[in-house]
């Protein structure tokens, strides 16, 4: 999908995505997934695939025992979290490394995992809630890529207030990180949900009111609830309670499929560092 003029203006580069994620989203389009070729996509590219099992062999995925191959990875996590795992390793490999872009991708693997998985508990569709989760943040790393010593200090000066950074980056750049951020992932053609709760998650996180605009809100739901759970667990019930009506997602099931994702992943996490 061809890049909004208004930012072209701006002339900030929007990357391309790399050729194995292309052939990656064909495979997953289909409707019987081919799980070898799958694997083997991923295994023809060494530098992905690596990136892939230490990701995957981490201790936010606790696995009981050490995964020597994408195929076993597969079996372990199943298709859309190795998928997304590959997606993230991707989306990585674009940008040059900085420092300031690894608490991201942490963020980014964490909060991707959590939106899927509570997605699934609810009967929205993971992946997508699991891709808007990955890419939430990536127009940070657009900024970074573009113009890293103008960048550095609107991250340092904002700190966690993510409503300050936006502002400080639209006064400094004409155009601000979520909006950045959704135009890549139209780009790489993630799914409408996905973009609208990358382009809103801003304004989402800080007010808790779902944008209007956007006829199907439960990705963008997913998103509040697990910006709470990343940044301030005791309000997730709170949260919860707000943003599920508005996306028409029963408000008991969400929080119970929430603290069961959370449980999950603590129990996984102790697992590994037992």
């Amino acid at each position: 999908m061809p890049v909004d003029a208004e930012l072209r203006l701006l002339e900030i580069d929007i990357p391309s995505q790399p050729e194995a994620l292309v052939k990656l989203s064909l495979l997953l389009a289909e409707d019987d997934i081919d799980l070898k070729a799958l694997a083997s996509l991923i295994e023809s590219d060494m530098a992905l695939a690596a990136s892939v099992l230490k990701a995957v062999n981490s201790s936010l995925y606790g696995l009981s025992g050490r995964v020597q191959s994408v195929q076993q990875a597969i079996t372990y996590l199943g298709t859309r979290e190795v998928a997304a795992v590959t997606f993230e390793m991707g989306l990585r490999a674009v940008f040059p490394h900085a420092p300031e872009l690894a608490p991201i991708w942490d963020r980014a693997a964490w909060r991707g995992l959590l939106m899927g998985r509570i997605a699934a508990a609810l009967a929205v569709d993971p992946w997508v809630a699991h891709s808007a989760g990955l890419f939430e943040e990536c127009g940070k790393a657009v900024l970074m890529r573009h113009a890293a010593e103008r960048y550095r200090p609107l991250l340092v000066a904002a700190g966690d207030d993510e409503s300050l950074l936006v502002r400080l980056e639209h006064a400094e750049f004409g155009v601000s990180n979520d909006k950045l951020g959704a135009a890549l992932c139209e780009s790489w053609g993630l799914a409408a949900p996905a973009v609208a709760s990358v382009r809103h998650h801003v304004t989402v996180h800080a007010t808790h009111e779902l944008p209007a605009e956007v006829p199907r809100r439960a990705v963008c739901a997913l998103s509040a609830m697990a910006h709470a759970l990343m940044t301030a667990p005791e309000t997730l019930d709170e949260v919860a309670q707000v943003v599920a009506p508005q996306a028409q997602l029963d408000e008991v099931l969400a929080l119970r499929g929430a603290r069961k994702v959370e449980e999950q992943l603590q129990a996984a996490s102790e697992r590994a560092t037992a």
